[in-house]
């Protein structure tokens, strides 16, 4: 029952060429920083990543993306990043964008063993109609292109039918966590990462303090049943947060 891993590198050291990862984290708020560094470290390629956002240029995801080590992306969002631009019009990278909600159900749903749902977000539109660009060439044309969805009424609406997502590994940063397993968020941060761990196989998480015992059942934000391996962070990664757009005043 003890799922504490002494380094973080040790931690993803079975995460090869080609795995797909869900990564969790709202902007850089809750982002695994210290599990992303290791797997940077390693030097793997053709990872298929699943994340609210792909980081910012020289933070979180955009690290990996920058050394060309990601070949797929499906997000909700995808601004604040140069260099994710560049690589997705140049015909370097495949995106699949969805609405947001969409996004976070699809991960719950494929933690859940729930194989597909429907949806009303995205009907009358290139996600439910098909045709958005998923990949480009290098001159710009669409090399490949998102399919039309399966759609059907209920009680007189239109909905549209989108598949559950499970990955190989998922990512994720916690406030606390103890070594069951058992992990609490902060604010914000609570919002992809949980659902982020659910879908996959195995999920590992970066914990900014590893607690004594075991965590409160009342007060567990999710349950260790979903979380394989447990890195506690020292108290300088810990405190290491980056901000995307410090505001002032």
């Amino acid at each position: 029952m003890n799922k504490v891993i002494a380094s973080a590198g040790e931690a993803v050291a079975d995460i090869g060429d080609g795995a797909s990862l869900a990564v969790g984290g709202f902007g850089l708020c809750g982002i695994p920083t210290v599990l992303l560094d290791a797997l940077h470290a390693r030097g793997v390629g053709e990872l298929k990543v699943v994340s609210n956002n792909c980081g910012t240029d020289g933070h979180g995801l955009g690290v990996l993306l920058a050394d060309g080590r990601i070949s797929r992306v499906t997000a909700s969002y995808v601004g604040e990043n140069k260099e994710f631009a560049r690589q997705y019009l140049g015909g370097e990278l495949e995106v699949e964008l969805i609405p947001q909600g969409t996004l976070s159900e699809r991960l719950r749903a494929g933690g859940c063993g729930i194989p597909a749902f429907y949806t009303p977000a995205g009907v009358g539109t290139q996600v439910a109609d098909g045709g958005l660009p998923w990949k480009y060439t290098a001159d710009g044309a669409v090399e490949v292109a998102s399919p039309a969805r399966e759609q059907r009424e209920f009680r007189g609406r239109t909905y549209v039918l989108e598949e559950s997502v499970t990955t190989d590994f998922a990512l994720v940063r916690a406030a606390r966590g103890d070594r069951y397993g058992n992990l609490v968020f902060h604010r914000s941060a609570r919002n992809f990462n949980p659902l982020a761990a659910m879908a996959a196989t195995v999920a590992v998480a970066e914990v900014e303090q590893l607690v004594d015992g075991a965590l409160r059942p009342d007060e567990v934000h999710l349950p260790g049943v979903f979380v394989q391996r447990v890195v506690p962070l020292t108290a300088e990664q810990a405190a290491d947060r980056s901000i995307e757009k410090a505001t002032v005043r």
